[in-house]
Protein backbone atom coordinates (compact mmCIF):
# COMPACT_ATOMS: atom_id res chain seq x y z
CA UNK A 1 0.00 0.00 0.00
CA UNK A 2 2.78 2.25 1.06
CA UNK A 3 4.69 1.62 -2.72
CA UNK A 4 1.45 2.36 -3.93
CA UNK A 5 0.81 5.86 -2.69
CA UNK A 6 4.49 6.70 -3.78
CA UNK A 7 3.23 5.74 -7.14
CA UNK A 8 0.50 7.76 -7.23
CA UNK A 9 2.14 11.16 -5.55
CA UNK A 10 5.03 10.67 -8.25
CA UNK A 11 2.78 10.46 -11.13
CA UNK A 12 0.95 13.53 -10.00
CA UNK A 13 4.10 15.62 -9.01
CA UNK A 14 5.18 14.53 -12.96
CA UNK A 15 2.06 15.64 -14.43
CA UNK A 16 2.41 18.66 -11.94
CA UNK A 17 5.72 19.17 -13.56
CA UNK A 18 4.83 18.93 -16.69
CA UNK A 19 2.49 21.48 -16.63
CA UNK A 20 4.09 24.01 -15.04
CA UNK A 21 6.50 23.25 -17.77
CA UNK A 22 3.60 23.48 -20.45
CA UNK A 23 2.90 26.95 -18.76
CA UNK A 24 6.15 28.17 -18.61
CA UNK A 25 6.82 27.56 -22.13
CA UNK A 26 3.83 29.41 -23.67
CA UNK A 27 4.42 32.47 -21.61
CA UNK A 28 7.84 32.77 -23.50
CA UNK A 29 5.59 33.07 -26.58
CA UNK A 30 4.93 36.25 -27.64
CA UNK A 31 2.61 37.85 -30.31
CA UNK A 32 3.17 41.44 -31.33
CA UNK A 33 0.16 42.75 -32.93
CA UNK A 34 0.20 45.38 -36.25
CA UNK A 35 1.71 49.10 -34.93
CA UNK A 36 3.44 47.99 -31.87
CA UNK A 37 6.59 46.88 -30.68
CA UNK A 38 7.90 45.63 -27.70
CA UNK A 39 11.37 46.41 -26.32
CA UNK A 40 12.86 43.53 -24.63
CA UNK A 41 15.21 43.26 -21.86
CA UNK A 42 17.85 40.11 -20.57
CA UNK A 43 18.92 40.52 -16.89
CA UNK A 44 17.96 44.00 -17.22
CA UNK A 45 19.74 44.96 -20.34
CA UNK A 46 18.73 45.86 -23.48
CA UNK A 47 17.93 42.58 -25.73
CA UNK A 48 16.33 43.39 -28.97
CA UNK A 49 13.18 45.50 -30.38
CA UNK A 50 10.46 43.04 -31.13
CA UNK A 51 8.45 43.91 -34.39
CA UNK A 52 5.31 42.32 -35.54
CA UNK A 53 5.45 38.50 -35.23
CA UNK A 54 5.54 36.19 -32.88
CA UNK A 55 8.91 35.73 -30.69
CA UNK A 56 10.22 33.53 -28.16
CA UNK A 57 11.79 34.57 -24.69
CA UNK A 58 13.99 32.69 -22.54
CA UNK A 59 12.15 31.88 -19.49
CA UNK A 60 13.02 33.70 -15.97
CA UNK A 61 16.18 35.91 -17.74
CA UNK A 62 14.29 38.02 -21.06
CA UNK A 63 11.45 40.13 -20.10
CA UNK A 64 9.58 42.73 -21.50
CA UNK A 65 10.46 45.76 -20.65
CA UNK A 66 7.80 48.17 -22.85
CA UNK A 67 5.39 48.27 -25.29
CA UNK A 68 5.21 50.85 -27.34
CA UNK A 69 2.64 51.94 -29.58
CA UNK A 70 3.96 53.03 -32.92
CA UNK A 71 0.30 54.32 -33.76
CA UNK A 72 0.00 58.89 -34.17
CA UNK A 73 -0.66 59.78 -31.10
CA UNK A 74 -2.75 63.26 -29.96
CA UNK A 75 -2.39 64.80 -27.10
CA UNK A 76 -4.47 68.10 -26.47
CA UNK A 77 -2.71 70.21 -23.19
CA UNK A 78 -4.30 72.76 -20.85
CA UNK A 79 -4.14 76.61 -21.37
CA UNK A 80 -1.19 77.68 -20.91
CA UNK A 81 -0.37 81.47 -19.62
CA UNK A 82 1.59 83.11 -22.01
CA UNK A 83 2.85 86.82 -22.55
CA UNK A 84 2.89 89.00 -25.44
CA UNK A 85 5.79 91.60 -26.56
CA UNK A 86 3.09 94.72 -25.69
CA UNK A 87 2.97 92.82 -22.42
CA UNK A 88 -1.09 91.22 -22.71
CA UNK A 89 -1.47 88.13 -20.67
CA UNK A 90 -3.57 85.15 -22.45
CA UNK A 91 -4.18 81.25 -22.64
CA UNK A 92 -2.96 79.22 -24.63
CA UNK A 93 -3.91 75.44 -25.22
CA UNK A 94 -2.60 73.65 -27.99
CA UNK A 95 -2.30 70.12 -29.14
CA UNK A 96 0.46 67.77 -30.44
CA UNK A 97 0.38 65.37 -33.02
CA UNK A 98 3.04 63.08 -32.84
CA UNK A 99 4.69 59.56 -33.53
CA UNK A 100 6.82 57.23 -32.22
CA UNK A 101 9.58 56.69 -34.62
CA UNK A 102 12.07 54.69 -32.52
CA UNK A 103 10.87 52.11 -29.71
CA UNK A 104 14.68 51.89 -27.80
CA UNK A 105 15.17 55.46 -27.32
CA UNK A 106 11.52 56.13 -26.17
CA UNK A 107 11.94 53.52 -23.95
CA UNK A 108 15.12 54.56 -22.23
CA UNK A 109 15.63 58.49 -23.94
CA UNK A 110 12.91 60.51 -21.20
CA UNK A 111 11.85 59.48 -17.80
CA UNK A 112 7.61 60.58 -18.85
CA UNK A 113 7.69 61.76 -22.59
CA UNK A 114 4.53 62.87 -22.41
CA UNK A 115 4.88 65.05 -19.47
CA UNK A 116 7.94 66.29 -21.34
CA UNK A 117 6.67 67.14 -24.67
CA UNK A 118 3.92 69.10 -22.40
CA UNK A 119 6.31 70.96 -20.79
CA UNK A 120 8.68 71.30 -23.30
CA UNK A 121 5.70 72.58 -25.60
CA UNK A 122 4.71 75.22 -22.98
CA UNK A 123 8.15 76.60 -22.86
CA UNK A 124 8.46 77.10 -27.02
CA UNK A 125 5.02 78.47 -26.78
CA UNK A 126 6.24 81.23 -24.26
CA UNK A 127 9.31 81.86 -26.15
CA UNK A 128 7.46 81.67 -29.60
CA UNK A 129 4.64 84.30 -28.11
CA UNK A 130 7.28 86.50 -26.20
CA UNK A 131 8.54 87.87 -29.73
CA UNK A 132 4.96 88.71 -30.93
CA UNK A 133 2.63 91.75 -30.24
CA UNK A 134 -1.07 90.91 -29.45
CA UNK A 135 -2.91 91.55 -33.25
CA UNK A 136 0.54 89.28 -34.77
CA UNK A 137 -0.20 86.58 -32.15
CA UNK A 138 -4.02 87.00 -33.76
CA UNK A 139 -3.45 86.43 -37.18
CA UNK A 140 -0.36 84.86 -37.64
CA UNK A 141 -1.47 81.18 -36.04
CA UNK A 142 -0.05 78.92 -39.23
CA UNK A 143 3.28 80.90 -38.42
CA UNK A 144 3.23 79.69 -35.08
CA UNK A 145 2.35 76.40 -36.04
CA UNK A 146 4.66 75.87 -37.51
CA UNK A 147 7.71 77.26 -35.61
CA UNK A 148 6.32 75.12 -32.99
CA UNK A 149 6.49 71.84 -34.84
CA UNK A 150 10.00 72.62 -35.71
CA UNK A 151 11.35 72.90 -32.23
CA UNK A 152 9.10 70.01 -30.45
CA UNK A 153 10.83 67.81 -33.56
CA UNK A 154 14.03 68.91 -32.76
CA UNK A 155 13.97 68.72 -28.86
CA UNK A 156 12.14 65.13 -29.39
CA UNK A 157 14.49 63.52 -31.86
CA UNK A 158 16.93 61.95 -28.99
CA UNK A 159 13.84 60.49 -27.20
CA UNK A 160 12.83 58.96 -30.57
CA UNK A 161 9.38 60.54 -31.08
CA UNK A 162 8.84 62.64 -34.56
CA UNK A 163 6.18 66.01 -33.95
CA UNK A 164 3.92 65.75 -36.96
CA UNK A 165 2.08 68.76 -36.46
CA UNK A 166 1.18 71.26 -33.62
CA UNK A 167 -2.20 73.25 -33.53
CA UNK A 168 -3.31 76.42 -31.76
CA UNK A 169 -6.38 75.04 -30.30
CA UNK A 170 -7.16 78.30 -28.34
CA UNK A 171 -6.24 81.77 -27.92
CA UNK A 172 -8.21 82.90 -25.07
CA UNK A 173 -6.98 87.20 -24.62
CA UNK A 174 -8.16 89.33 -21.58
CA UNK A 175 -11.83 90.04 -20.74
CA UNK A 176 -11.13 93.68 -21.21
CA UNK A 177 -9.27 92.84 -24.80
CA UNK A 178 -12.24 90.55 -25.70
CA UNK A 179 -14.84 93.24 -25.50
CA UNK A 180 -12.88 95.37 -27.27
CA UNK A 181 -12.15 93.10 -30.11
CA UNK A 182 -16.09 92.19 -29.89
CA UNK A 183 -17.19 96.08 -30.51
CA UNK A 184 -14.80 96.01 -33.52
CA UNK A 185 -16.27 93.50 -35.06
CA UNK A 186 -19.47 94.48 -34.39
CA UNK A 187 -18.62 97.96 -35.97
CA UNK A 188 -16.88 96.23 -38.94
CA UNK A 189 -19.79 93.87 -39.51
CA UNK A 190 -21.93 97.28 -40.27
CA UNK A 191 -19.65 99.23 -41.71
CA UNK A 192 -19.36 95.96 -44.23
CA UNK A 193 -23.13 95.97 -44.29
CA UNK A 194 -23.75 99.78 -45.20
CA UNK A 195 -21.27 99.03 -47.98
CA UNK A 196 -22.79 96.58 -49.32
CA UNK A 197 -26.46 98.69 -48.94
CA UNK A 198 -24.29 101.40 -50.98
CA UNK A 199 -23.44 99.52 -53.44
CA UNK A 200 -27.00 97.60 -53.93
CA UNK A 201 -28.73 101.43 -54.09
CA UNK A 202 -25.73 102.37 -56.46
CA UNK A 203 -26.01 99.09 -59.10
CA UNK A 204 -30.17 99.69 -58.66
CA UNK A 205 -29.72 103.36 -60.21
CA UNK A 206 -27.38 102.37 -62.87
CA UNK A 207 -30.16 99.90 -63.79
CA UNK A 208 -32.40 102.00 -63.36
CA UNK A 209 -30.59 104.88 -65.17
CA UNK A 210 -29.52 102.50 -67.96
CA UNK A 211 -33.35 101.49 -68.84
CA UNK A 212 -34.13 104.94 -68.84
CA UNK A 213 -31.31 105.46 -71.47
CA UNK A 214 -32.37 102.36 -73.10
CA UNK A 215 -35.79 103.26 -73.60
CA UNK A 216 -34.97 106.84 -75.18
CA UNK A 217 -32.78 105.02 -77.14
CA UNK A 218 -35.74 102.81 -78.44
CA UNK A 219 -37.88 105.58 -78.78
CA UNK A 220 -35.69 108.20 -80.57
CA UNK A 221 -34.66 105.26 -83.21
CA UNK A 222 -38.76 104.83 -83.31
CA UNK A 223 -38.97 108.53 -84.00
CA UNK A 224 -36.24 108.27 -86.71
CA UNK A 225 -37.57 105.53 -88.66
CA UNK A 226 -40.87 106.98 -88.52
CA UNK A 227 -39.42 110.01 -89.88
CA UNK A 228 -37.65 108.13 -92.63
CA UNK A 229 -40.44 106.16 -93.19
CA UNK A 230 -42.90 109.43 -93.86
CA UNK A 231 -40.42 111.10 -95.58
CA UNK A 232 -39.95 108.13 -97.99
CA UNK A 233 -43.52 108.21 -98.54
CA UNK A 234 -43.80 111.87 -99.13
CA UNK A 235 -41.07 111.69 -101.37
CA UNK A 236 -42.46 108.44 -103.27
CA UNK A 237 -46.15 110.31 -103.51
CA UNK A 238 -44.32 113.21 -105.46
CA UNK A 239 -42.47 111.31 -107.50
CA UNK A 240 -45.49 109.38 -108.66
CA UNK A 241 -47.05 112.82 -108.80
CA UNK A 242 -44.35 114.14 -110.75
CA UNK A 243 -44.46 111.11 -112.98
CA UNK A 244 -48.38 111.08 -113.47
CA UNK A 245 -47.94 114.92 -114.18
CA UNK A 246 -45.24 114.11 -116.91
CA UNK A 247 -47.58 111.12 -118.46
CA UNK A 248 -50.11 113.56 -118.94
CA UNK A 249 -48.26 116.67 -120.74
CA UNK A 250 -46.57 113.57 -123.00
CA UNK A 251 -49.80 112.11 -123.43
CA UNK A 252 -51.36 116.06 -124.70
CA UNK A 253 -48.20 116.63 -126.83
CA UNK A 254 -48.83 113.20 -128.35
CA UNK A 255 -52.45 114.34 -128.43
CA UNK A 256 -51.71 117.67 -130.13
CA UNK A 257 -49.06 115.91 -132.68
CA UNK A 258 -51.81 113.71 -133.20
CA UNK A 259 -54.24 115.96 -134.08
CA UNK A 260 -52.34 118.56 -136.44
CA UNK A 261 -50.87 115.14 -138.28
CA UNK A 262 -54.23 114.37 -138.88
CA UNK A 263 -55.19 117.95 -140.31
CA UNK A 264 -52.04 118.01 -142.27
CA UNK A 265 -53.03 114.45 -143.75
CA UNK A 266 -56.24 115.60 -144.45
CA UNK A 267 -55.19 118.57 -146.41
CA UNK A 268 -56.01 121.27 -144.07
CA UNK A 269 -56.28 125.02 -145.99
CA UNK A 270 -55.06 127.80 -143.46
CA UNK A 271 -58.48 129.27 -142.52
CA UNK A 272 -59.01 125.51 -140.84
CA UNK A 273 -55.81 125.74 -139.24
CA UNK A 274 -56.76 129.03 -138.19
CA UNK A 275 -59.78 127.69 -136.67
CA UNK A 276 -58.07 125.73 -134.43
CA UNK A 277 -55.48 127.77 -133.14
CA UNK A 278 -59.01 130.15 -132.03
CA UNK A 279 -59.87 127.28 -130.36
CA UNK A 280 -56.77 126.84 -128.24
CA UNK A 281 -56.63 130.70 -127.07
CA UNK A 282 -60.65 130.63 -126.46
CA UNK A 283 -59.44 127.75 -124.26
CA UNK A 284 -56.68 129.67 -122.63
CA UNK A 285 -59.54 132.51 -122.40
CA UNK A 286 -61.08 130.46 -119.69
CA UNK A 287 -58.20 130.43 -117.57
CA UNK A 288 -56.96 132.93 -114.33
CA UNK A 289 -55.09 135.41 -117.38
CA UNK A 290 -56.38 138.56 -117.53
CA UNK A 291 -54.54 139.76 -120.58
CA UNK A 292 -54.32 137.57 -123.74
CA UNK A 293 -52.41 138.83 -127.21
CA UNK A 294 -53.95 137.37 -130.14
CA UNK A 295 -51.78 137.49 -133.36
CA UNK A 296 -53.37 139.81 -136.18
CA UNK A 297 -54.05 137.26 -138.40
CA UNK A 298 -56.29 135.26 -135.66
CA UNK A 299 -58.17 138.70 -134.77
CA UNK A 300 -59.10 139.08 -139.15
CA UNK A 301 -60.50 135.22 -138.62
CA UNK A 302 -62.32 136.54 -135.05
CA UNK A 303 -63.81 139.19 -137.02
CA UNK A 304 -64.83 137.50 -139.82
CA UNK A 305 -66.61 134.77 -138.00
CA UNK A 306 -68.20 137.05 -136.11
CA UNK A 307 -70.00 139.17 -139.39
CA UNK A 308 -71.05 135.39 -140.50
CA UNK A 309 -72.57 135.02 -137.43
CA UNK A 310 -74.40 137.79 -137.05
CA UNK A 311 -75.63 137.33 -140.95
CA UNK A 312 -76.86 134.00 -139.91
CA UNK A 313 -79.37 135.67 -136.80
CA UNK A 314 -80.40 138.06 -139.99
CA UNK A 315 -81.67 135.41 -142.27
CA UNK A 316 -83.20 133.56 -138.93
CA UNK A 317 -85.35 136.35 -137.75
Amino acid sequence: MVVASGGLYGAIGFLVLCIVIALVAVSCIKIVPQATAMVVERLGGYLATWSVGMHFKMPFVDRVARRVNLKEQVIDFKPQPVITKDNVTMQIDTVVFFQITDPKLYAYGVENPLMAIENLTATTLRNIIGDLELDETLTSRELINSKMRINLDEATDPWGIKVNRVELKNIIPPAEIQDSMEKQMKAERERREKILVAEGEKKSSILVAEGKKEAAILEAEAEKEAAILRAEAKKEATIREAEGQAEAILKLQQANADGIRVIKEAGADAAVLQMKSLEAFAKAADGKATKIIIPSEIQGLAGAVTAIGELAKTEKQ
